[in-house]
């Protein structure tokens, strides 16, 4: 589909909002996509899912969906299985890469299985957070450690662990968003974030970029309401390890079954400059602070063009490609 003919795209609806911890950032998101397809002539329109329901898209005459929701009940896979029974094609991944992808815990067992560096982890179920279980982690993982809940993201409910009195607490405020807790390695070095677009073979990695973030705390207001984090893309990093990066980052991207577009948050272990692979995320942040765009720009793809391609490429399971 040329991209040069918005028409063809016909009534779209821009999902944002809906009931995640990440709401806030969604509706961001969402409404810059909104403006910048409205400004390439497309017929774009606000959908909240937790206002509306799903069955009026079909209702309304929608030919295709931008999903810029983010979280639980957007990016895990049961907006995109609504989508799929209603045969609206959508973008992003499908509804087993959305599930997968939404689960670190499930996602660095795919990654593990197919020889991707991904940091060492302990996962407490729920019946597994005993004061004893909680406090042993740190003798499998050694400190510091990061605790995580294994379906949020925009860093809700992160905690670094320096010392085994902190450990409780941790996962106590993990587990009041997920009621199993991830319990990483914490890599020592740069955090860097590469994304991805297209699928199967015509995927192709964005330029990385770098961020550093005040003291490290690259936590959800540094991410996405100050200006202190520092972000370099280009990179800066020697040829070679970008190459690594989007190498790896491709490799986690197709193993999952992602398509559309992705991105992969992923860590430079300072001793050896080992890159690894943290998360992959099915629907990136689009906000005034987000990083595809940034990669998208230094590849010479401007945001509204960036939107176009996305949109483009919505498609069904059943059928693989665009609509």
């Amino acid at each position: 589909m040329s991209l040069q003919d918005p028409k063809l795209f016909g009534k779209v609806a821009v999902l944002f909002g809906g009931s995640s911890a990440e709401r806030e950032i969604s509706i961001m998101s969402g409404t810059g996509v909104l403006e910048a397809l409205r400004s390439r002539g497309v017929d774009a329109h606000a959908f909240d899912p937790s206002e509306r329901d799903l069955v009026e898209l079909r209702r309304d005459g929608f030919a295709r969906c931008f999903i810029a929701l983010h979280g639980r009940h957007g990016e895990d896979g049961t907006v995109q299985g609504a989508l799929e029974l209603l045969g609206i094609p959508y973008t992003g991944s499908g509804v087993m890469a959305s599930s997968v992808a939404m689960d670190k815990v499930m996602t660095k067992r795919i990654w593990q299985a197919d020889g991707l560096p991904t940091p060492k982890y302990v996962r407490l179920a729920f019946d597994q957070q005993s004061r004893e279980q909680v406090r042993a982690v740190p003798d499998v993982l050694g400190l510091p450690l990061i605790v995580k809940p294994p379906r949020e993201g925009s860093s809700i409910g992160v905690t670094k662990v320096e010392g085994y009195s902190q450990m409780q607490d941790a996962v106590a405020l993990s587990a009041k968003y997920d009621a199993d807790v991830l319990c990483e390695e914490f890599i020592e070095g740069e955090e860097v974030t590469c994304a991805v677009l297209g699928q199967g073979l015509e995927a192709r990695a964005l330029p990385v970029v770098r961020i550093a973030a005040p003291q490290g705390a690259y936590d959800y207001q540094n991410k996405y309401f100050t200006d202190d984090v520092k972000y370099q893309c280009p990179s800066g990093l020697p040829e070679a390890e970008e190459h690594e990066i989007q190498r790896i980052t491709l490799a986690a991207y197709h193993t999952l079954g992602c398509r559309g577009w992705g991105r992969a948050d992923v860590m430079i272990r300072a001793s050896d400059r080992k890159p690894f692979l943290l998360e992959m995320n099915t629907s990136p942040g689009m906000t005034g602070h987000s990083l595809v765009p940034m990669s998208a720009r230094a590849a010479g793809i401007a945001y509204e063009d960036l939107c176009l391609s996305v949109l483009a490429s919505a498609s069904l399971d059943a059928t693989g490609g665009a609509q």
